[in-house]
């Protein structure tokens, strides 16, 4: 079998340069070339693969680049709203034999954390989320305490839960972001990589479900799972349970 063709966006990146790296020692996979903001992106043409952590601004050219070249994509770079992913069925649509994976982490353990804490939101009145990352993250609140949000949130909605209790009348902007009822409170400072906690409360008891990120490399063999599934999944697929298999 042929080895997977894999481009690169954001190749001189932080992310970037960690995906070249583990797709150089995978088996049966190779990078061929890749390309940062601004610059020509057609030496990544003869891709079956590409991975994409650039920005929130360049992202959505980059799938439409891809595309319309029938191009497979692995994205990581965060920013999607519902209407950013109707953009992409839309694209995709028009081209099936094109497959698109957009997960929100990488990380293995991540996954897991969302699972489990979407698992235990039906048991506890009350949930929080912090995030904490490096300071040089574009979006906040980030993809994953998004992503973890709205999975809590399905899963309270599923249980006929009302909504967190929270007496708050005046917070100056306090109690952070709120994302389908779930406030998630976000930290940026230097030291960081990617750590999150859910924070969940009952009558006498609370639950911490937390995850860190100490290095980059953590999120590598998701990335190269994501290379390995999309090439035979055309299509939309969203975040990485159908991967993982969990």
């Amino acid at each position: 079998m042929s080895e997977i063709q894999v481009g690169v966006f954001g190749v001189s990146g932080r992310m970037g340069s960690e995906v070249v790296h583990a797709v150089g020692r995978a088996e049966g996979m190779t990078v061929i070339g890749g390309s940062d903001l601004g610059e020509p992106r057609e030496q990544v043409e003869r891709a079956q693969v590409v991975v994409d952590f650039t920005h929130p601004d360049a992202v959505m050219d980059n799938i439409a680049w891809c595309v319309e070249r029938d191009i497979n994509m692995v994205i990581g770079t965060t920013g999607f709203t519902p209407e950013r992913l109707d953009q992409v069925r839309a694209l995709v649509a028009e081209h099936p034999k094109v497959g698109i994976l957009i997960a929100s982490n990488f990380s293995i353990g991540a996954v897991l954390m969302m699972q489990f804490a979407a698992k235990a939101a039906p048991f506890y009145p009350s949930v929080e989320i912090i995030e904490l990352h490096h300071p040089n993250k574009a979006d906040a609140p980030s993809g994953t305490s998004a992503t973890t949000a709205r999975k809590i949130a399905a899963a309270r909605a599923e249980a006929d839960m009302g909504p967190v209790p929270d007496a708050t009348v005046h917070d100056d902007g306090a109690r952070g972001a709120v994302v389908d009822g779930i406030h998630i409170h976000g930290v940026r400072l230097q030291g960081l990589v990617a750590h999150q906690e859910v924070l969940l409360g009952s009558t006498g008891e609370t639950l911490t479900i937390r995850h860190d990120s100490y290095d980059r490399v953590s999120f590598m063999p998701g990335v190269v799972a994501g290379v390995r599934y999309i090439v035979g999944h055309p299509g939309l697929t969203l975040e990485m349970e159908q991967v993982l298999g969990v």
